[in-house]
């Protein structure tokens, strides 16, 4: 079975108000900030409630994935809202986010420790959103990989504990 390459699912809840594709679209253009130019293949799987979009190049794909921080608010034409949750497409491609761990560690640290787990793909840092006042990197690494083996909620990297985090914080203290 051949993997997705470059390409994110968009999933709407299964409880939210249906949409059509011309919603979608404009969605996707308005609210995703997607260009014809920067999109290959939308998808729209309707019995399951998910959009597949094939990005053109890795980086455009990585920087929604980064900017929606997992979920996207969507206006149904009732106005009610609903978050679509934003993942990478594909068997075991994962985007893993660690915290907790000193800038001064390399990726190189990073890929050697985490090639445990899976094959590394890319690593990021993770930036402030517009909402706040300083948009500098946040701590968290965004790692996207290959998973082959589960990864535990903390691993030592250079003698820190770095912890794996599943969902976006809300950055409350």
């Amino acid at each position: 079975m051949s993997e997705r390459q470059n390409t994110l699912v968009f999933s709407f809840d299964t409880s939210s108000p249906k949409v059509n594709a011309y919603q979608i679209h404009e969605w996707l253009y308005e609210k995703v900030n997607l260009r014809e130019d920067d999109i290959r293949v939308v998808q729209i799987d309707g019995p399951s409630r998910k959009v597949y979009v094939k990005f053109v190049t890795l980086e455009k794909m990585t920087n929604i994935l980064q900017t929606s921080q997992s979920d996207i608010r969507f206006l149904h034409e009732n106005g009610d809202t609903s978050m679509v949750k934003v993942e990478i497409a594909g068997m075991g491609i994962r985007r893993v986010r660690l915290s907790s761990l000193p800038l001064e560690i390399s990726e190189q640290q990073i890929r050697n420790v985490l090639s445990t787990y899976g094959e590394v793909k890319q690593i990021n840092e993770e930036i402030w959103s517009q909402n706040y006042r300083f948009k500098v990197k946040t701590g968290v690494r965004i790692i996207y990989m290959s998973i082959t083996k589960h990864i535990p909620s903390h691993i030592k990297i250079d003698g820190y504990r770095a912890n794996y985090l599943r969902r976006p914080a809300d950055h409350m203290l």
